[in-house]
């Protein structure tokens, strides 16, 4: 007869054990995918959502399993650290977090990014000029990697270049399975100036001496973003972590965010968001990407059901005009020719953003503009940002009339002027590099080195196939 007392008093998993088992079984079906894909054929994330805007060359192949990478195992409240699975939203990482005080150092503007996405991808946000870029509050990643092994990078020990070169290889080196991360305190909201300029020199300036100081006019500065409508209309928002001491503002409805921060005069505007709705505070809208499809007109607004108000769904219908050139379509029925799409974040020096802005506003007809400073703290090769330094990050997402007998012709005038001013671009969308040109920007020689160690079958693409040649 069996012992039922020593059945009874045998102990249970606690659920972060059963995290841990469940996540390794995932990892597990990630490498057996892996490995059942054809060495001839490219290999792909099998992922429901994407933030990359460019194009890429179609596969009936399967992709890589990831199905059971996309939650959170853990949260450390004392060490302030999460360990989490690499396909892991932004927003299911923040509902983890915040209820113990916490939030990621860097949360992208976007729900539907992942973490390891922002990792291998990038992102940013207002905190950037405090903390740097995503993968500078790694801590660990256990990494899938080219040559079908799994592996532990850190910033120092045996896979130490592999830790320092993930940033920006976009999937090229492998797919991060689990990320330790750094986590900071945040307040139950956050309380805004907006502060009106009317010379973007003046802007760039004040943009300066906060990023240096975190603090305007003797109040803390922990948040730190901008926006231009035009030369002589922009805006700088410092956000100050706050208790929650009265009514908060809500960007989910009837208002639209950006627009609540323009105003005359020469006092700064003031508003408070609860940390919740200021970390997504870009997303209802795409920031204001959602005019384009009338989703800001009062009355479709009205109508427009708030569960499809926010970027994913706005995601879909630009697969949908991509998938059918609506856009076009439209165009030339009004006799117009097709447009070329424009959507870039780019990063120049501080002493030469002002330069970039003027010569922006003057070259391309897009409006409004996102400026966002950062400063790195690490060397990362394959993005290299000057550590201590300050960068502007300048965001730009529209489409403007296409040169017939030059598709990309704006796309390439901004790289040009990007790379004249010092500066680099993200690979989330089209890039028009010389083979020569890329590999001087973006990790020449230390990319090979890392490839041969990594992905010694060329399993998977390179990063100049895959940003540019659209594979």
């Amino acid at each position: 007869m069996a012992d039922s007392t020593a059945a009874g008093t045998a102990r249970q998993a606690t659920p972060r054990e059963g995290r841990l088992a469940a996540h390794e079984q995932a990892v597990a079906r990630l490498a057996a995918s892996y490995r059942a894909i054809p060495a001839h054929v490219p290999v792909r994330l099998a992922k429901k959502t994407s933030n990359l805007f460019r194009a890429r060359a179609k596969t009936d192949a399967p992709g890589l399993d990831v199905s059971g990478l996309t939650g959170v195992i853990d949260v450390d409240p004392d060490a302030r650290t999460a360990d989490v699975q690499g396909m892991c939203t932004y927003e299911d990482l923040v509902d983890a977090t915040l209820p113990h005080g916490l939030a990621p150092l860097v949360v992208p503007q976007l729900k539907t990014i992942t973490l390891g996405g922002a990792v291998t991808g990038l992102g940013i946000e207002s905190t950037s000029f405090r903390n740097g870029l995503p993968h500078e509050s790694v801590l660990e990643m256990d990494i899938l990697t080219g040559s079908g092994e799994i592996v532990t990078a850190r910033p120092e020990g045996e896979h130490a270049d592999l830790f320092h070169g993930f940033p920006n290889s976009y999937g090229t080196l492998g797919y991060a399975t689990r990320l330790r991360i750094a986590l900071e305190e945040v307040d139950p909201a956050v309380a805004l100036r907006h502060l009106r300029f009317h010379d973007l020199d003046e802007l760039v300036a004040t943009m300066g001496v906060i990023a240096e100081t975190s603090q305007h006019d003797g109040t803390p500065v922990d948040y730190l973003d901008g926006v231009v409508f035009s030369a002589t209309e922009a805006y700088l928002t410092l956000g100050t972590k706050s208790p929650l001491t009265g009514p908060t503002s809500d960007y989910t409805g009837m208002d639209v965010y950006y627009r609540s921060l323009q105003h005359d005069g020469p006092s700064p505007r003031t508003d408070l968001l609860a940390t919740h709705d200021y970390l997504w505070r870009w997303d209802t809208d795409w920031f204001w990407c959602s005019r384009a499809f009338g989703a800001q007109n009062p009355w479709v607004r009205r109508f427009w059901p708030r569960r499809y108000r926010r970027s994913a769904f706005y995601w879909k219908l630009i697969a949908l005009d991509h998938r059918f050139d609506v856009a076009d379509r439209l165009e030339a029925r009004k006799g117009r020719p097709p447009r070329e799409r424009v959507v870039q974040d780019i990063e120049v020096p501080l002493g030469r953003t002002a330069e970039f802005l003027h010569w922006f506003l003057r070259e391309v007809p897009i409006e409004p503009i996102w400026l966002c400073p950062v400063r790195s703290h690490d060397r990362w090769p394959l993005y290299p940002l000057r550590p201590g330094e300050t960068y502007v990050n300048v965001g730009f997402w529209s489409s403007v009339p296409r040169d017939p007998a030059d598709p990309g012709a704006t796309n390439r005038l901004v790289e040009a002027e990007v790379t004249r001013l010092d500066g680099h671009k993200s690979l989330y969308s089209d890039a028009y590099y010389s083979e020569d040109e890329f590999w001087r920007l973006y990790g020449g020689d230390t990319y090979a080195d890392l490839k041969r160690r990594y992905d010694p079958g060329s399993r998977l693409l390179d990063l100049y196939s895959k940003a540019v040649r659209r594979k």
